[in-house]
Formats: structure tokens, C-alpha cells, sequence
């Protein structure tokens, strides 16, 4: 007895000591989207900083398909060593969680939440080519041609997916809308034509905005956003209901060693308020956001509840 309880203690403190000197091999992000989206984009600009605070590399790895599920899902099978973390949206780690019968995973269950990177709110967009000028313009266009109209977005039942049907319910219009595996493909084929428009969150869109080659009409958010203040509100144009404000944050594999996440926090905290990195969040159009380990995880909890309440007053359905 004596001989196991030893070897027992040993693969205990062996272990501890590997958690103390954690990280011990390189990190992966695991972005549940393709590249060229806000999530994939957020992931390349916090990876440097946390590769020099973690003293190992940091590689981005883009799974994209299944509005997040299958991204998701390599993080949480795999080892619960912290080495491998979660680019999430509220759509993988809130809105899954009730769009689904039956989720592939259980976020609070699966996932250890570690902190938040930004927030940001989803402009509307349609291809300059469109005769709509604002909102109510491209409303009066889908009631003319019902159906005719085409959205993007980055998977069924997703933010972006949200934000069109609470935009279709409130205006009671018909809209088609056609799921990618990421906003990356959609804002491709809405700057060249393929599709008429998209909600979209604004680290990805800014640019195709700035540069003319969509046009914004409406920021689904209570307040103009001060990246674009000429463009209103969806509530200053009698849409009051439309309103789409997305998290992106870092979790890891649940039940991940207690110092292997304490360290991932605070490095994670540190990168977000590292003036570079701060900087590009916010010249983007995004609100950088940290929280505790317990904030974040109470922070998820309360927005699983809130998409639940939005879902049913909707009375959408997905057949999933």
C-alpha cells in the first residue's frame, strides 16, 4: 500500500508542477470560424501579445462550420492542460445553447470562461448598388420585393442570423438568408455583389465601409457608434427592437488546472490593455472589455438567459 500511495503522490506533485510551470508547449486559439472574420481577426491581434506574456507561441487554428459547434468542440476535447483556448461570440457560447434541441456541448459544463476581449455592436449593410439609402429604404424595398433581397451571415442561428429576423419580425418583411461558415466569406460576397447585404459587427466591415464599397444604413446598437457617428441608429429609424451587440472573449477546456487558467487570465487581461493592442481593437470600432474568471462566467450564464427570453418572444425556430 505503501509502494501505490507513493506513486500516487508522486503523479500528484508531478502533475502540480507541471500546472506551476504552465504553459509548457505552444497555445492554440481555435477560431470556430473561417478566416477574415471578426473572431479570426480579434484571435491574430491578441495572439502576438500573449505568445510574448506566455513565453511560447501562440497559432491561430480556423475551424470554422456549424455556427461555432465544431470549433467548439475540438476545444473541448481536447486535454484539460489550458493549452488550447476558445475564440468565442456569444453565438458559440450563448446562443447555441438555446438554438439547439440538443447542443454538441454544454458551455458552464465543457468550457472554463476566461475573460472577455471586446464587444462590439453589428452595422447593417447592403452593396452600394442597392437604390436604399437608410433603413426604411431597404425596409420599403423587401415589402416590394419579398424575398428577392439576400443576407449573409456567419451560420444559422448565429448573432448575425439574430439580427435579420429580429429585423424581419419588427418589420415585418421577408427577407432570404443565406448561412456561411464565418462573416470572413459573407463580406466577400456582399462587397462584390453576390449578396445584397448583412448585419455585420464592425472589426470586419470597417474598412469596406470607409472605403465606399458598402454602405452602412443602420448600427443595430442604443447609441450611434462614435467609429460612425453619421450612421443612426435602427431605433432612431422606428426600429426600435433591432439591436445586436456580440462578445468575443477566450475560454479553455473545463477543468484545466487552477494556475494554468489564473495564468491564461491575466495574460489575457494584460494583452487587451496593451496600448497596441488596445488601440487596433478600438480604431476597428470595437469596446475592449476584461473581466474576472468568475465576472465572465456569470457574464455568459446571464447571456444564455437573455438569448433564451429573445428566441421565445420571437417565436423562432431551428431545425437543427
Amino acid at each position: 500500500m505503501r509502494g501505490i500511495s507513493t506513486v500516487v503522490v508522486s503523479l500528484f506533485l508531478a502533475v502540480s508542477a507541471q500546472a506551476q510551470n504552465f504553459p509548457t508547449k505552444p497555445i492554440r486559439i481555435v477560431v470556430p470560424f473561417a478566416a477574415g472574420g471578426p473572431a479570426d481577426i480579434t484571435a491574430r491581434n491578441v495572439a502576438p501579445r500573449l505568445s510574448e506574456l506566455l513565453g511560447q507561441s501562440v497559432i491561430v487554428d480556423n475551424r470554422g462550420g456549424a455556427n461555432g459547434t465544431i470549433g467548439a468542440d475540438a476545444v473541448v476535447r481536447a486535454p484539460a492542460d489550458g493549452h488550447t483556448l476558445l475564440m468565442t461570440t456569444a453565438s458559440v457560447t450563448s446562443i447555441n445553447m438555446v438554438t439547439y434541441s440538443k447542443p454538441p456541448y454544454q458551455t458552464l459544463r465543457d468550457l472554463q470562461p476566461l475573460s472577455p476581449v471586446m464587444t462590439t455592436a453589428s452595422l447593417i449593410v447592403i452593396h452600394p448598388s442597392m437604390p436604399a439609402k437608410n433603413l426604411k429604404d431597404l425596409v420599403a424595398l423587401a415589402k416590394a420585393k419579398p424575398e428577392q433581397i439576400a443576407f449573409g451571415s456567419a451560420g444559422l442561428g448565429g448573432t448575425l442570423h439574430l439580427g435579420l429576423e429580429m429585423l424581419m419580425n419588427s418589420a415585418k418583411v421577408k427577407i432570404t438568408h443565406v448561412a456561411y461558415k464565418g462573416a470572413g466569406p459573407a463580406v466577400v460576397d456582399v462587397v462584390s455583389g453576390q449578396i445584397q447585404g448583412m448585419f455585420v459587427d464592425l472589426p470586419v466591415i470597417s474598412p469596406y465601409v470607409k472605403a465606399g464599397r458598402v454602405r452602412a444604413v443602420a448600427v443595430a446598437s442604443d447609441k450611434r457608434s462614435p467609429y460612425f457617428p453619421e450612421v443612426p441608429t435602427a431605433k432612431e429609424q422606428g426600429y426600435a427592437n433591432v439591436e445586436m451587440i456580440n462578445y468575443y472573449g477566450l475560454l479553455t477546456t473545463a477543468k484545466s488546472p487552477k494556475a494554468a487558467v489564473d495564468k491564461l487570465h491575466d495574460a489575457i487581461v494584460k494583452t487587451v490593455k496593451t496600448k497596441s493592442v488596445h488601440d487596433r481593437l478600438v480604431s476597428v470600432g470595437a469596446d475592449p472589455l476584461t473581466m474576472t474568471v468568475d465576472e465572465f462566467t456569470r457574464f455568459i450564464g446571464d447571456d444564455i438567459e437573455k438569448w433564451r427570453r429573445v428566441v421565445k418572444t420571437a417565436g423562432l425556430k431551428f431545425d437543427r
